[in-house]
């Protein structure tokens, strides 16, 4: 009698490549916005600090950057949130909220994306490396203010704004008092347009006990969203004024104050739809300012 022998089974083990789809939409790779509202404040930043287009390489490396920063702190955001998204109509389906992704895997993604973030910025001088840590504080915290406080969106518009005075640290060495009041004015713009977007969540986060400033401004919503970006805009003003902007610049102001009234005549009654169709819409807020910027520059 003969005898076959067989290798004992072994655990399948998960295809990686597989995973990369849930890995793309962990990061929000097919959702662009977020980047976008990161980059053009981003290059609000470098093309003032440059005085027109900045060096190739230190476009390259804020470019890149945005892109990995943004992913990353997409990452965190899911895994701060994940006992709170699975009872969220938007956000259910998230990789994390429905158990495709791990807690493990998420952290190992949001390291392997910061590293290399870190890895672009460890090219540039030496005040930019620093700053790149506080960078790294304020988005890695960023997700749980919201269990503690009604203003995350706050929190966020620092996060998302480190980029600008970053970007003067590179091309000129130091970072000069406009800088900072850029960062201010983006501090209120992403107040504001992230307001729009905790509108939309607004009845799923007083039910779980989160935190929003959509919460905190209640009925005053629409008004308080109207002073900060009125603050968002005197502080531009003041950019304009200070960096010896012309006409472009103005305009490029004008045309987005415009965009934002069209957003307060859409999202006036506070429909979900409406009210994240209004921040998806700042996308071309800060497009017109950056254009107002480079065209600017440009023509001199």
């Amino acid at each position: 009698m003969s005898y076959e022998r067989h290798s004992p089974p072994t655990a399948s083990r998960p295809d990686w490549r597989a995973r990369l789809p849930l890995y793309w939409a962990l990061i929000r790779g097919d959702r662009p916005i977020g980047w976008l509202l990161l980059l053009w404040p981003t290059w609000w930043g470098l093309w003032l600090a440059a005085g027109g287009v900045p060096p190739p390489w230190i476009l390259f490396v804020f470019t890149a950057g945005v892109w990995l920063t943004r992913s990353a702190g997409c990452v965190v955001n899911d895994y701060a949130d994940r006992w709170l998204d699975g009872s969220v109509e938007r956000t259910k389906d998230r990789p994390l909220a429905t158990g495709a992704v791990s807690g493990r895997e998420a952290l190992a993604v949001f390291a392997v994306l910061m590293l290399a973030a870190f890895a672009l910025v460890l090219t540039l001088n030496r005040l930019t490396v620093w700053m790149s840590v506080v960078g790294l504080f304020l988005a890695a915290s960023y997700p749980y203010l919201k269990r503690y406080t009604y203003l995350p969106q706050v929190y966020l518009g620092m996060a998302f704004g480190w980029a600008i005075p970053m970007a003067f640290a590179a091309v000129q060495g130091t970072v000069p008092p406009v800088a900072w009041v850029l960062y201010v004015a983006n501090i209120f713009w992403a107040t504001a347009y992230d307001t729009w977007y905790a509108m939309v969540d607004r009845d799923d986060d007083i039910r779980m006990g989160a935190k929003s400033t959509a919460i905190l401004f209640g009925e005053l919503d629409l008004v308080a969203q109207g002073v900060l970006y009125a603050l968002a805009f005197a502080a531009l003003a003041l950019v304009g004024r200070e960096a010896g902007l012309g006409v472009a610049y103005w305009t490029g102001l004008g045309l987005a104050a415009l965009l934002v009234g069209w957003e307060f005549a859409i999202a006036r009654y506070r429909d979900r739809a409406a009210c994240f169709r209004a921040f998806l819409h700042n996308h071309w807020v800060g497009a017109a300012i950056f254009a107002g910027i480079a065209v600017d520059f440009a023509l001199r």
